[in-house]
């Protein structure tokens, strides 16, 4: 997974700030999205895997099948990535270029894991708990596992606020262990 970030951040660095000169941020989260979706069918998948394929003929291919979705700009960057073998990353392109957009409106996403179904106020007013945290406006996608027995597990990006009450006991069995 990291040799296909890797190679896609590139990529999705040039279609943010081509994206961000033309004012175009949600045209091209469009026409990316549409494109990653087409590369992503199974069956378009094993289309463009064959190997008797040019790039040219790859990224004809993508583009009859984007059709009226995919202007001029997009069609020149999937025959870019199709030139240099790099379609199978457009998925990962899409992901990366989303962040940046996120990250240049200030949007992070959040996701919280609760030990029991959080009510509509307590969804409020934790989102409205994480605005301040981390000082941005954030989407919070919340989901149950019953496994941490009570409190919640909080993921902003790389960070990680543990307050469960099974990482609780997990330390306090290390601290009367050692």
């Amino acid at each position: 997974m990291a040799e296909i970030t890797t190679v896609a951040r590139p990529y999705a660095k040039a279609a943010f700030s081509f994206a961000r000169e033309q004012n175009a941020l949600a045209k091209w989260n469009e026409m990316l999205s549409f494109a990653a979706a087409v590369v992503s069918d199974q069956k378009m998948a094993a289309y463009l895997a064959r190997p008797q394929l040019t790039a040219q003929q790859q990224a004809d291919a993508v583009a009859q099948a984007c059709g009226d979705k995919l202007d001029t700009a997009g069609k020149n960057f999937v025959r870019q990535m199709c030139g240099h073998r790099r379609l199978a990353a457009l998925p990962v392109v899409l992901e990366q270029f989303q962040q940046m957009v996120a990250e240049l409106e200030k949007l992070g996403d959040v996701q919280v894991v609760s030990a029991f179904p959080l009510s509509d106020a307590e969804k409020e007013k934790l989102t409205a708990s994480l605005k301040r945290r981390f000082e941005q406006d954030v989407r919070v996608d919340v989901s149950v596992d019953p496994a941490l027995m009570g409190g919640i597990v909080v993921r902003f990006g790389d960070q990680v606020i543990d307050g469960s009450v099974r990482s609780r006991l997990a330390k306090l069995a290390s601290t009367l262990n050692s």
